[in-house]
């Protein structure tokens, strides 16, 4: 099984992310929309790897941090849970907010992620009430492995809606709550904190 690969970013077509290694293979990976938008092309890095396999087909599900990675695999063992829901989860909250969410019986938020509906939200927490303990702080990453894709605010807007949009939000749903995320952030150019703030709005944190 793949655990990490560590090569160059070749090209990016959100959420993928291709990273070419010193051996000359191209993985094409399957990133949390705020770790994609952190990828820049010719960036080298090494990320954590999930090979998902099934009957039908093999995908590569990657992360910056490996407690994200340690989050998805937790997730996807969860009856109703696969891998595109459990991507969907880490792209909307964090590792520490998905673990607040379940300690706290938050069924609100998780519902708030596209595709989670009531019942399987209460399965999420029933199942992993206090197997998240680790995750009790903010997941930090190494920032300055990246540099930000957008030069300037409506990029960085469009960039936004377009991640929110793939997530599964609607339109309205998406420009409300970047609206409101330009207000809580220093610099509005900057896609990934734009997203991570707007993120925040619409899961209810």
């Amino acid at each position: 099984m793949i655990g990490s690969i560590t090569g160059q970013v070749q090209y990016l077509n959100a959420p993928v992310a291709c990273l070419m290694t010193t051996g000359g293979v191209g993985y094409e990976l399957e990133l949390p929309i705020p770790s994609f938008y952190q990828l820049t092309v010719g960036a080298t890095l090494t990320l954590y790897v999930h090979h998902h396999v099934r009957e039908d087909a093999e995908s590569l599900f990657a992360f910056i941090d490996k407690q994200d990675r340690d989050v998805f695999r937790k997730l996807i063992k969860i009856n109703g849970v696969g891998a595109k829901m459990a991507l969907a989860m880490l792209s909307t909250l964090t590792a520490a907010e998905i673990r607040q969410a379940v300690e706290r019986d938050n069924d609100v938020a998780l519902v708030r992620v596209p595709g989670i509906g009531k019942k399987t939200a209460q399965r999420i927490i029933l199942d992993l009430k206090g197997k998240l303990n680790e995750f009790a702080s903010d997941i930090t990453t190494d920032e300055h492995l990246f540099t930000d894709v957008a030069d300037g605010g409506m990029q960085a807007i469009a960039e936004v809606e377009s991640a929110l949009l793939n997530l599964g939000y609607k339109e309205k749903e998406a420009q409300a709550a970047i609206k409101l995320a330009q207000a809580q952030v220093e610099d509005a150019t900057n896609t990934s904190a734009l997203l991570k703030a707007a993120l925040r709005q619409l899961s209810g944190f």
